[in-house]
């Protein structure tokens, strides 16, 4: 697995010649705690934006399947996959029985078995509400104190995240950019999300799952190297997004937001934004090549959540229907 860590990242980010990108706009700095607490869903909530995604949202969103063609939003993940440092994957296939395979029972059935030693923050992943935040705190004013344990988050676990059903939009930023990919550093801000939606004629709404597609993944296609940098939604959009009560917000890329940072002076400042200020969920590495082939703006989203207690991150395969 070809992966890069977090010091070789920043230092791979900031250096070199000048990348496209779009300065954030000064009123799009990181809040502090006490300006985005407590939620506005209640003081008790731990949903997040995902309140937004309601039966009538959901029944509304079923109605876009029309032809029954299916679309899978994740991509595979094995021991080559590139991942963001020190992170990595592997499997061990192991048969049953006493370990050597011995048939077992008079019709002597014989199987396998799986063990598997990964990071559940590897290739297509949801990023949930106990991921990042701010001066160790996170959604709704929760304290890492208060959840945070090495066997496991004792809130914002995934396995307590309801299914998602509801409207999913692409956005189709190589035809705003007029570049496929869209050049690394480059930061989708509100001008630029307007523009990409009245070009694929919708209008964004509350409970929403949003997919940018930059082209990035499918240039990396033919190599295993991790790159470090990328485009992505810049401080300002992800504001704008989250006002609109977006559910979820994703990219064909591994970080959502652009990097090189808009600052310098931040780091992964449109995650804690996100996920701690606003609730709204990340969807990393999603394959959105095939949707934007297929000329596919919107379309019924569906992800099922796995039931893995204590986890922070969920690699994902979500479903996109039309």
């Amino acid at each position: 697995m070809r992966s890069v860590g977090f010091i070789a990242l920043i230092c791979a980010s900031f250096t070199g010649p000048s990348l496209a990108q779009t300065a954030a706009p000064s009123s799009a700095a990181p809040k502090s705690p006490s300006e985005w607490s407590p939620s506005p869903h209640g003081p008790d909530d731990r949903l997040g934006a995902l309140n937004y995604v309601r039966p009538e949202k959901t029944a509304r969103a079923a109605k876009l399947v029309t032809e029954g063609i299916s679309y899978s939003l994740g991509a595979p993940v094995g021991p080559e996959t590139p991942a963001y440092g020190p992170r990595s994957y592997s499997v061990t296939v192991l048969q049953l029985s006493d370990g050597t395979g011995t048939p077992i029972g008079a019709n002597q059935a014989t199987g396998n078995d799986d063990l598997i030693h990964t990071w559940l923050g590897i290739g297509s992943q949801l990023d949930g509400l106990g991921h990042m935040g701010t001066e160790h705190t996170y959604y709704n004013g929760v304290k890492a104190s208060d959840f945070v344990a090495t066997d496991g988050l004792k809130q914002f676990s995934i396995h307590t995240l309801p299914p998602i059903a509801t409207r999913g939009v692409l956005l189709d930023m190589t035809k705003v950019y007029d570049s496929n990919p869209v050049p690394d550093g480059t930061a989708f801000n509100k001008d630029a999300i307007k523009a990409a939606a009245k070009a694929a004629d919708i209008t964004l709404e509350a409970g929403d799952i949003v997919l940018f597609h930059t082209g990035k993944m499918a240039a990396l296609a033919e190599t295993q190297d991790f790159s470090p940098t990328a485009p992505g939604l810049g401080l300002e959009g992800a504001r704008y997004l989250a006002e609109l009560g977006i559910a979820a917000i994703g990219t064909d890329t591994w970080a959502v937001e652009a990097i090189p940072f808009e600052s310098p002076e931040h780091v992964f400042p449109v995650h804690p934004v996100l996920l701690a200020e606003y609730g709204v969920y990340i969807l990393e590495n999603m394959v959105t090549e095939p949707l934007a082939r297929d000329d596919v703006t919107e379309f019924f989203f569906v992800l099922g959540m796995p039931r893995l207690k204590g986890t922070v991150q969920a690699m994902v395969n979500p479903i996109a229907l039309k």
